[in-house]
């Protein structure tokens, strides 16, 4: 049974709705401090499997090239996509809306354009689906059972979800459903995968969730808009790439 799987999904989503059911009773101190400080976090969560790397050249060259696909599908786009179509519906279902989607009452749109919104919803959407600890917990958990490691991230993605709530409003706690799905994907598939690697090539899988965590952090700070979710290709291209220059030119 996907214990973390399940615990880590259930922390967003209760995160999510008690934050944005505060809303503005949360001191705006706190709104504006506290994301500053996730994304800090992200960057360290991010700096630990850096340095466990295996192969840089293997792990940059899935970046350069996977970062490549998501440019060229418009990944990121597609995303934003997604969200304009999930938003409305969102906003209808749990907020009396008023004449401005801007205005701080709904507790919707926090952020002065719709830009500044789906710069910082993206980047979140990344640090709760995408990040190298929530793919490798799943993948430890599907293998051998020890939930442990979602267990950790389901703290800090409770408190990040409640406090991102608090201005981007309910939209967050849905952010739960597609973390299930890919969770619950990798914690499935780990039993094919997880056979087929080696501790090099788990290395450089979770040293690219690492550098993906760190430019959320950056991207979450307001330091860097990196592309984050047109990197994500680069996760199916590493393992293969690892194993490649692991055992055929070194």
């Amino acid at each position: 049974m996907p214990i973390g799987v399940i615990i880590n999904s259930l922390s967003v989503l209760l995160g999510g709705s008690i934050g944005a059911l505060l809303g503005k009773r949360v001191p705006l101190k706190l709104r504006k401090t506290l994301p500053l400080i996730f994304g800090v976090a992200s960057m360290s969560m991010g700096i630990g499997p850096i340095i466990k790397m295996n192969s840089l050249p293997a792990v940059v060259l899935a970046l350069i090239l996977g970062s490549a696909v998501g440019e060229l599908i418009g990944l990121e786009n597609l995303i934003e996509k997604t969200i304009i179509k999930v938003k409305n519906p969102v906003e209808k279902l749990f907020v009396v809306k008023e004449k401005s989607n801007s205005s701080p009452e709904s507790g919707i749109t926090p952020t002065s354009s719709q830009g500044e919104f789906m710069e910082k919803f993206v980047s979140i959407v990344v640090l709760f689906c995408a990040s190298g600890t929530g793919v490798f917990g799943a993948l430890t958990e599907g293998m051998t059972g020890d939930y442990t490691i979602l267990l950790a991230k389901s703290i800090l993605d409770f408190f990040a979800a409640s406090i991102f709530a608090t201005t981007l409003g309910y939209l967050v706690a849905t952010i739960a459903i597609s973390q299930f799905i890919v969770l619950i994907l990798l914690f499935i598939s780990s039993k094919f995968i997880m056979p087929l690697t080696t501790p090099a090539m788990l290395a450089d899988f979770t040293a690219l969730g690492g550098i993906i965590m760190l430019a959320t952090g950056f991207r979450i700070s307001g330091i860097k808009a990196f592309p984050i979710a047109n990197m994500l290709p680069g996760f199916i291209l590493v393992m293969p790439l690892s194993y490649f220059w692991t055992r055929l030119i070194v």
